[in-house]
């Protein structure tokens, strides 16, 4: 099993601080063996996370800042909103980040939820069938500019006269779809994703959503086989290590084989729990198959 680290709470301590923290969480994840690195791309903090007036980072600006932080880890957005960037723009986006880190991007994409933020800043929030419209030609539109065909691109929502992306990307990012909505999201997961990651909490819950998954595989002819699976894990692992060791170990036994996990909000020293990660967790789920 391995681990990834999903940083969400750039603490209030000025502006000053944020960028060497930053830094140094993605370098103890990477040199802790811990292998994505992750950061949620919003704009306002999440409400149920904390306040939406407290320190929150532009997500691509800060992986590009942290692929020249870094050496070895994979870096992403857990996930991308499709309704903040055009998408020609967000294929151009996650390819010069595929660029600059040498290959070690991943195009996580999502709906986008926060409305909060939406309406706040001017961005339109279409409804969640448009969102789901938009998310599909999303996707489509940048298998489309990471291949060799750079012609028109037309949908319901984007037209475009060229798909044009130099250069390429070093490695084709894969594609990461997160979510657990039955009807929408596991459809598209069967269909486009390379990597799903699911918030399921509870291992019934997630074990029937792996159970949707298949099915929709079988509907669209696709190897469930193909697409790996993580699970985000919103708790703190040293409050009863060896119970979340056995949560691990039921995770592997559906085939899920990377857990995110990161300090939750209010963590005094974000550098010293993942330091704790590498010590105490890495070494004890890497055992784990």
């Amino acid at each position: 099993m391995e681990l990834g680290v999903h940083f969400i709470d750039f603490l209030p301590d000025g502006p000053k601080k944020l960028g060497p923290t930053l830094a140094g969480v993605a370098k103890a994840a990477e040199d802790g063996g811990m292998t994505m690195f992750t950061l949620a791309d919003h704009f306002f903090q999440m409400e149920v996370m904390g306040r939406a007036e407290d320190p929150f980072l532009e997500c691509y600006t800060s992986l590009g800042f942290l692929a020249a932080q870094t050496q070895t880890i994979t870096l992403t957005a857990l996930v991308t909103g499709v309704t903040y960037r055009y998408p020609g723009v967000l294929a151009k986006i996650v390819t010069t980040l595929d660029v600059l880190s040498q290959g070690r991007s991943m195009f996580g994409i999502g709906a986008a939820w926060y409305d909060r933020e939406h309406v706040g800043l001017g961005i339109p929030y279409p409804s969640v069938r448009e969102r789901f419209e938009m998310l599909e030609e999303t996707i489509q539109i940048c298998q489309q500019m990471w291949s060799d065909n750079d012609g028109p691109y037309e949908g319901k929502h984007y037209r475009l006269a060229e798909t044009i992306c130099q250069p390429q990307p070093i490695r084709r990012p894969p594609i990461l779809i997160g979510g657990g909505g039955e009807k929408k999201t596991l459809r598209l997961v069967a269909q486009y994703a390379d990597v799903w990651n699911s918030t399921a909490q509870d291992v019934d819950e997630l074990k029937h959503k792996i159970d949707v998954l298949h099915r929709h595989c079988e509907t669209v002819g696709r190897d469930p086989a193909q697409i790996r699976m993580t699970v985000g894990v919103l708790r703190d692992p040293f409050e009863d290590l060896d119970e979340y060791l056995k949560a691990l170990e039921r995770y592997a036994e559906l085939g899920i084989d990377l857990i995110n996990v990161g300090p939750l909000p209010g963590n005094p020293d974000p550098i010293g729990f993942v330091q704790r990660l590498a010590d105490e967790v890495v070494p004890r789920a890497a055992a784990i198959r």
